[in-house]
């Protein structure tokens, strides 16, 4: 077994994992870590760092399992409500350097991904508006 890559290595059959679903483009597993039943991950097969490095017809294809899985995860186990995240980078506390969408049936309270540590700032619409004009300069 490699140690380059956790998620590749489970793509090849050289790690284990409790597989969801696959297609030819995709996996899910469900996670090592259970804060709630069910927590599932959504990857590529194609080893891909992050979000950034989709192409389109992977992005698709990750997308619709995404759907797919979240569906059957809010059916099959106990929430009020679920939560999809995927982290980028050291800062976002990624831990495996795979794309990754982590699906996560939620309860109330629970405390798990709480967002915003502090109440968030408000900009004005023209300051918003520079933002937008700062991303779209930035679009491919």
């Amino acid at each position: 077994m490699s140690t380059a890559c956790v998620f590749c290595d489970i793509v090849r059959g050289e790690a284990p994992a409790s597989l969801v679903c696959e297609d030819a483009l995709t996996l899910a597993f469900v996670d090592l870590r259970q804060f709630h039943p069910g927590h599932t991950l959504v990857i590529p097969r194609r080893h891909l760092g992050d979000v950034r490095e989709l192409d389109a017809a992977t992005g698709a294809a990750l997308m619709a399992t995404v759907a797919r899985v979240t569906r059957a995860v809010a059916a099959a186990f106990p929430n009020q409500g679920l939560s999809l995240w995927h982290s980028i980078g050291e800062a976002a506390f990624q831990e495996v350097p795979h794309l990754h969408i982590h699906v996560h049936p939620r309860l109330p309270d629970d405390g798990l991904l709480r967002i915003y540590p502090q109440p968030p700032a408000t900009p004005e619409a023209g300051t918003r508006d520079a933002y937008a004009a700062a991303l779209r300069a930035h679009l491919d």
